[in-house]
C-alpha cells in the first residue's frame, strides 16, 4: 500500500473529461464516479474512447478539460501521489523478451522494492497463479500470445496498490485462463482494491462489474448496475414450449387475456415468447392453462442482455470496429 492516504469515499471522480487528438474528439466530457472497493465496468467498442480515459486518470496523459481525482487527489495538480495509489495494466505485454518468465517478475519485483527474497517467492506463487510454473525458465520468444498476456497481467499484481487500472484485460485470452483472471479480479477487491476494468467483452462487464459506464464515441451514453442497464431497455419476457403444437392457438388467447399482451411465436414451432410486465400474473396464467388442459414443456425468463442494451444505446453492437479509433493511445506497462 502507498505512504499516501486515500482521502475520498470514491477511488475514482471525472467531470467532464476530454482529450482532443487533431480533429478527433476521443474523449468529450465523460462523467465517472467509481465507489472504493468495487469492481467498475468502462463497456465501450474499439475506438470509443476507454484507453484514453484510462490514461488521463493514469496521469499518461494531459486532459484538454475537465478534472479527474483519484481518492480525492487530483491528478493534474498532484500526480505523483495519484501514481503511488494506482496499478495500470495496458492492452499489450511490456516484458523483456530476452528474459525467462521468472526473471521478468524478480526483475519487476525488485524495482518496486521487494528483497531478493520476497521476489523470488511473490515471482513463484505469481506464475503458479497464472499458470506458467512449467514455463518459468523459457525464453519469452518462446511464449505464445496468451502466455505472454498472463505474464504481463500477473507483473501488474505484483505490488497491490488501492486502485487498479485494468484495461482490456482478458484480450486475447482462452476462456480458461480469462476465468481465472476474473478470480483473480475479485480477490484483489476482496483483499482490499478497487478496479476499474475497461472491456468490450458484454459478459465480462456482465460477470465482474458492481455498476458499469457504458461509452460510446468519447460519451458516457449510459450507468448502472448490470441489471438496471437491462430493465432500461425493457421487461424480461417469458418464454413457454407446448407439449402439443396444436394448442398454439389457445395459448395466445389465454396470454392475451391473462398477461394482456400480444405473444411472439419463434421459429421453431410450438415455443412463444410473451412481455412480461407483471410477474405476479404469471402464476394466474400457469392456473388458465392448467384448466384449459394446455401442457408446457418448457416455461423460462429471459431478461435483456447487455448486448440488447449496447445496441438499444449505441445503434451497434459492443465489438463494433467501425468506431473512429484515430489517437487513441496504447497502454503500455505493468504498473505505473
Amino acid at each position: 500500500m502507498s505512504a499516501f492516504e486515500a482521502r475520498s469515499d470514491w477511488a475514482v471522480e471525472a467531470d467532464g473529461l476530454v482529450k482532443v487528438f487533431g480533429t478527433n474528439r476521443a474523449v468529450d466530457g465523460v462523467d465517472l464516479r467509481v465507489p472504493t472497493g468495487s469492481i467498475y465496468g468502462v463497456l465501450g467498442p474499439n475506438g470509443a474512447g476507454k484507453t484514453t480515459t484510462i490514461a488521463m486518470l493514469a496521469t499518461l496523459l494531459r486532459p484538454d478539460g475537465g478534472t479527474g481525482r483519484i481518492f480525492g487527489h487530483d491528478v493534474q495538480r498532484e500526480p505523483q501521489i495519484v501514481r503511488q495509489l494506482i496499478g495500470v495494466t495496458g492492452q499489450y505485454a511490456s516484458v523483456d523478451e530476452t528474459l525467462s518468465a521468472t526473471e521478468n517478475l524478480v526483475l519487476f519485483s525488485r524495482l518496486l522494492g521487494l528483497s531478493r527474497a520476497e521476489a523470488k517467492a511473490k515471482s513463484a506463487a505469481l506464475l503458479e497463479e497464472f499458470g506458467l510454473t512449467e514455463a518459468a525458465r523459457r525464453p519469452l520468444k518462446n511464449f505464445s500470445g496468451g502466455m505472454r498476456r498472463r505474464l504481463d497481467l500477473a507483473a501488474s499484481l505484483i505490488a497491490q496498490p488501492p486502485l487498479i487500472f485494468l484495461d482490456e484485460p482478458t484480450t486475447g485470452l482462452d476462456p480458461r485462463t480469462r476465468a481465472q483472471m476474473w478470480d483473480t479480479i475479485r480477490r484483489l477487491v476482496a483483499t482490499g482494491s478497487t478496479v476499474l476494468l475497461t472491456t468490450q467483452y458484454l459478459d465480462e462487464a456482465d460477470q465482474l462489474a458492481d455498476r458499469i459506464a457504458v461509452i460510446d464515441r468519447g460519451t458516457v451514453v449510459a450507468e448502472g448496475t448490470g441489471d438496471e442497464l437491462k430493465a432500461s431497455v425493457g421487461t424480461s419476457s417469458l418464454q413457454l414450449r407446448l407439449v402439443d403444437p396444436r394448442d398454439l392457438d389457445d395459448l395466445r388467447v389465454a396470454i392475451e387475456r391473462v398477461l394482456g399482451v400480444t405473444p411472439t411465436v419463434s421459429a421453431e414451432h410450438g415455443r412463444v415468447t410473451a412481455p412480461m410486465h407483471d410477474a405476479d400474473r404469471v402464476t394466474d396464467l400457469l392456473i388458465t392453462l392448467r384448466a384449459g388442459g394446455i401442457h408446457l414443456a418448457e416455461l423460462s425468463v429471459q431478461k435483456p442482455t447487455l448486448d440488447e442494451v449496447f445496441l438499444a444505446l449505441t445503434g451497434h453492437g459492443a465489438t463494433s470496429e467501425d468506431a473512429d479509433e484515430a489517437g487513441e493511445p496504447v497502454l503500455e506497462g505493468a504498473s505505473a
